[in-house]
């Protein structure tokens, strides 16, 4: 046995056959469930893998899930490892040419989709030269008019998911694994085209799911996974909130998996069922992406669902954007038993670290993280000095590289000291107690009379703001300073709107003075992916828009003036 997380899930399934493994809650309000045990789901991931062998798929090929959570894409992902094929995530909101780039790019053989999405594949699949056989989840979909988001396109051939997954055999004779089998998690990040990051499954099992122990030590040997498992006992119910389509919320589920307990899903994130389900299922962790789905769970204990039984609740976690200390003292407020954790990791590198406890608007997005990460000089990757900027690596258990990108491999991936290293883009500086400060994503830093401003850091002193509900900070090109520091929020309900003095007020004890915003504008929506990721894009689109509207105030005159930048560092 290695450590193939087929392997891994198979050895678990043996130790605990009947103990339940996973919940799909169909909400709102249908009564619709389905529940299965470690056997249960065992067999139905056979089922869709012998599909897939039979219709021609072979080991190593590609398939694509583009899918909403659900128990068919955790059967499909296991399905695929079972028989070695390369599970493929697919964002859902892509549209016609995102999703035929990211068909070609992944070479994918299969596609398994959800019918609602049946004219988009449609529009895709002809211009993907590999693909050459698709599986629909649910009933066929009548044919759509054409929009300019999915033309009118004939509708492929295609095998319906249920009719495959019972003619499939449910036996596992898949043959032997390794532990060199690829996992490819697509990620799309802030700027350009999505990168398909490819994972050696050993790596992923240590990197990205703490070697079977996330908390604790990692197992020293494969089949040490399901001995604990059969050694401990059950009652952990874990709840990934975002889309499985992003990494974080797969991996959550096979953390799950890993323990031998019991994981439960929604179709899609509603907050006041996300809070029903907490207090029906007795869930103990959730995982979710930031403020962004914090926030909707805070509001709902405050009204509707206030008195909600939340006495099982012990963890809630964040990745790929943070709670911020106002939301985070907010919910503590309605449920100081609760952890709130907010954990520092990418598609890159797994997990690196978690947030102190004195993270926030004047600390800085503080990490404790673990022996593998270091900040170093992107350069000549050595270590920074105390206090000096560099960017996050880490070594060891890392990526093979971007599939089917050689050039933002070699600029990502190095080797020093016979070790495999990775390059993220966040910058950060280091203490002398080794805790990282987290500046922001290199790619979204904002220039502005020479002096370096990353975004996050603003966002976090804007949503301390008690009107601000939501906001993203972006630079916008500037005559005098290059750039100048745009804010883009959302308010809360009934809030009255505050002026771009007022917010420069809020923040002027929270911030240095060239990082205060000089333009404000409010949204009614500020725009983020299904799981709460930023759209930093489209925020310095609508900022930059704003700024050349005929009646906008020059930001460098006004009301409120911030003085000159302070000058560069030396």
């Amino acid at each position: 046995m290695e450590y193939n997380l087929a392997d891994l899930f198979e050895s678990v399934v043996d130790a605990v056959p009947d103990r339940e493994a996973l919940v799909h809650l169909d909400h709102p309000g249908t009564g619709a469930e389905r529940r299965l045990t470690y056997a249960e789901l065992d067999a139905a991931a056979n089922r869709i893998a012998h599909h897939l062998l039979d219709a021609g798929v072979r080991h190593g090929e590609h398939v694509g899930l583009q899918l909403y959570n659900g128990v068919e894409y955790l059967q499909t992902v296991l399905g695929c490892l079972k028989a070695r094929m390369v599970p493929v995530n697919v964002n859902y909101r892509y549209v016609e040419e995102e999703l035929a780039y990211l068909y070609r790019d992944a070479d994918l053989a299969a596609l398994v989709f959800d019918a609602e999405f049946t004219g988009r594949v449609a529009a895709a699949a002809p211009k993907a030269e590999t693909l050459r056989h698709l599986v629909r989840v649910g009933p066929a979909a009548p044919a759509a008019p054409a929009t300019p988001d999915a033309p009118a396109a004939p509708y492929p051939e295609c095998a319906a998911f249920a009719e495959a997954e019972a003619a499939g055999s449910p036996e596992r004779d898949f043959g032997a694994r390794s532990a060199d089998d690829l996992f490819i998690i697509y990620t799309g990040g802030t700027t350009g085209m999505p990168k398909g990051v490819m994972w050696r499954q050993e790596d992923l099992f240590f990197a990205g799911l703490g070697g079977g122990a996330p908390t604790g030590e990692p197992v020293l040997r494969p089949e040490e996974l399901a001995e604990r498992v059969a050694a401990g006992g059950d009652g952990i119910t874990f709840f990934p909130t975002p889309p499985l389509m992003h990494g974080t919320s797969t991996l959550t589920a096979f953390i799950g998996f890993h323990f031998g307990q019991r994981v439960v899903l929604h179709r899609k994130f509603a907050p006041h069922e996300v809070l029903r389900t907490i207090e029906r299922e007795k869930v103990t962790s959730v995982s979710l992406v930031g403020d962004a789905m914090l926030r909707p769970l805070i509001d709902a204990l405050n009204g509707p669902l206030r008195g909600t039984d939340l006495s099982s609740l012990f963890s809630v976690s964040s990745s790929g954007a943070i709670m911020s200390e106002t939301v985070r003292e907010q919910f503590t407020a309605l449920a100081p038993h609760v952890t709130l954790l907010n954990n520092f990791g990418s598609s890159e590198s797994g997990f690196n670290g978690t947030a102190t406890d004195d993270a926030g608007a004047r600390n800085g997005f503080r990490l404790r993280v673990n022996a593998r990460t270091r900040v170093v000089d992107p350069v000549t990757h050595d270590p920074v000095p105390v206090g000096e900027p560099g960017r996050i690596a880490q070594r060891g258990h890392v990526p093979l590289g971007y599939y089917n990108d050689p050039v933002k491999t070699a600029e990502t991936f190095f080797r020093r000291d016979g070790e495999r290293w990775v390059l993220l883009g966040d910058m950060a500086t280091v203490d002398a107690d080794g805790v990282v400060t987290v500046l922001g994503r290199g790619s979204q830093c904002i220039n502005t009379g020479g002096e370096k401003v990353y975004p996050e850091e603003v966002e976090q002193a804007l949503k301390s703001h008690p009107d601000v509900y939501d906001a993203l900070v972006a630079g916008v090109p500037d005559a005098r300073w290059g750039n100048h520091v745009a804010a883009v929020v959302e308010l809360r309900a009934g809030a009255a709107r505050p002026s771009l003095g007022d917010i420069q007020d809020h923040c002027r004890g929270r911030l240095a003075g060239y990082k205060i915003p000089r333009q404000l504008v409010v949204t009614d929506r500020v725009q983020r992916s299904p799981s709460g990721k930023a759209d930093y894009r489209w925020a310095r689109a609508t900022a930059t828009a704003a700024a050349r509207l005929p009646d906008a105030p020059r930001p460098q005159d006004d009301p409120a003036p911030l003085g000159e930048p302070e000058p560069p560092h030396a």
